[in-house]
C-alpha cells in the first residue's frame, strides 16, 4: 500500500503562526528600545552641546564688559541681566547692549546692533529691557534661544560676600556652591563676581540645577 503524504494539521500551522509572531513582536519590541535609548542619548548630547555653547557665550559677554558711565555696566533687574560689552572684531566694531533673560520656558539672550553714541547706548538699554517682557518681531530676530529652563537666579559678589544684585552692595544674601572669590581694591562699577544659578525643568533631555561663577578677569592670578 502507498502511504499518503503527511502535511501540516491546521492546529500546528496556527502554532507555528503564533511562534513567528512572538517572536516578531519580541524583536520589534528590542528594536524600539534600543531607537528611542539611542535617540535619547542624542537628545541629550545635543543638549548639553547647546548647553555649554550658551555658558560660553555666557562667560565671553561677561569678560567684555565695557564701562559707559553713567550707564552701569551690569544691571540685573529681576527680569533681565543687561550689559554693555566691546565688539567681538576690534575697538572699531562699536559696542554691544546684550541682554538675558528667562521667558516663554526658555532661556534667552538677545544683542542690540553695533552702538557708535550716547544716544545708540541709551535705546539699546531701554531695548534690552523691553525685549524680556514684551518683544517685538524685530527684537526677537536678534534674540537667541539657549535652553528650556523652569527658574535662574543672579548673585553678585561685592566686598567680600555675594549679594542679592537688587540690594544695596553691603547687604549680603547667602548663596549656594563653592568658595567666594576673593575682592580686590578697584574703583570698576563692575562685580568682582557673578554666580549663575539654573533650574532646567524635569522631563526634559538636562534636568536638575546648574550652578556657574564667572570672576572678572582683572582678579585672575
Amino acid at each position: 500500500m502507498r502511504r499518503r503524504a503527511r502535511g501540516f494539521t491546521l492546529v500546528e500551522l496556527l502554532v507555528a503562526l503564533f511562534a513567528l509572531a512572538l517572536m516578531a513582536g519580541l524583536g520589534w519590541r528590542g528594536l524600539d528600545g534600543m531607537m528611542r535609548s539611542r535617540e535619547q542619548t542624542e537628545a541629550r548630547t545635543d543638549a548639553v552641546l547647546t548647553l555649554q555653547a550658551g555658558l560660553t557665550q555666557w562667560e565671553d559677554d561677561l569678560d567684555a564688559i565695557t564701562e559707559f558711565a553713567p550707564t552701569p555696566p551690569l544691571e540685573w533687574n529681576g527680569r533681565v541681566l543687561r550689559l554693555t560689552r566691546t565688539g567681538r572684531l576690534s575697538p572699531s566694531d562699536g559696542a554691544r547692549v546684550v541682554g538675558w533673560a528667562l521667558r516663554d520656558g526658555q532661556w534667552r539672550r538677545w544683542e542690540s546692533p553695533p552702538i557708535t553714541t550716547r544716544g545708540d547706548l541709551e535705546a539699546a538699554w531701554v531695548q534690552a529691557d523691553l525685549w524680556a517682557g514684551n518683544p517685538s518681531d524685530a527684537m526677537r530676530r536678534h534674540e537667541v534661544a539657549v535652553t528650556p529652563l523652569a527658574h535662574w537666579e543672579i548673585f553678585f559678589f561685592r566686598e567680600n560676600a555675594w549679594t542679592n544684585p537688587q540690594s544695596s552692595a553691603t547687604t549680603t544674601t547667602t548663596a549656594p556652591g563653592a568658595a567666594a572669590p576673593a575682592a580686590a581694591g578697584s574703583t570698576s562699577t563692575v562685580p568682582d563676581g557673578v554666580r549663575l544659578v539654573l533650574q532646567l525643568p524635569p522631563g526634559t533631555a538636562l534636568a536638575g540645577t546648574l550652578q556657574r561663577d564667572w570672576v572678572r578677569p582683572a582678579l585672575t592670578p
